[in-house]
């Protein structure tokens, strides 16, 4: 599927690129819309695809493994989305197009991009295509997400009582 090259464009143009270049529209806005169809998509795969409940804060292993920047950095790497990042100079002499904050936040624009042109169905499409590995493996983790929970089963486990 492609994205119009001008929508494209603005999801790798990188505020410090932008602010270099005048004030170009940045990738922020896009990033949001990107961040929340991600949301979306996981929450939907998580109710409609796995057997177990969904109840807030018990199931902390439904939490998103990007929480953290890192993995949805991985899968920017894989793609080597860093070599199409607009950035500014400062970035760029810092090792920008590598770092994973900068990564992750491009890669949620290029979600919102797809959305925004494609519409949800396509943008669920291209999420899964991306993401359905990784959430594969996270559902086997269980509560090894959640280091609380999984410290109060090992003490369970091994009759220490409840961590203090």
């Amino acid at each position: 599927m492609s994205v119009d090259p001008e929508l494209l464009d603005r999801a790798l143009t990188h505020r410090s690129y932008a602010y270099e270049q005048g004030g170009l529209p940045t990738n922020e806005r896009l990033e949001f819309l990107g961040d929340s169809v991600l949301g979306l998509v996981v929450t939907e795969h998580l109710f409609v695809d796995l057997p177990r409940p969904i109840r807030g804060p018990a199931c902390r292993s439904c939490a998103p493994p990007w929480s953290t920047p890192e993995p949805l950095a991985d899968i920017a790497r894989e793609l080597d989305l860093g070599a199409v990042i607009h950035l500014g100079r400062g970035e760029e002499s810092t090792g920008g197009r590598d770092k994973s904050s900068i990564l992750a936040d491009t890669m949620e624009a290029v979600i919102g991009a797809v959305f925004l042109q494609h519409g949800v169905d396509a943008a669920r499409a291209f999420v899964h295509h991306l993401f359905d590995p990784l959430m594969a493996e996270v559902a086997t983790r269980g509560a090894g997400l959640d280091w609380k929970t999984s410290l109060q089963e090992i003490a369970s486990t091994n009759g220490l009582g409840v961590p203090v």
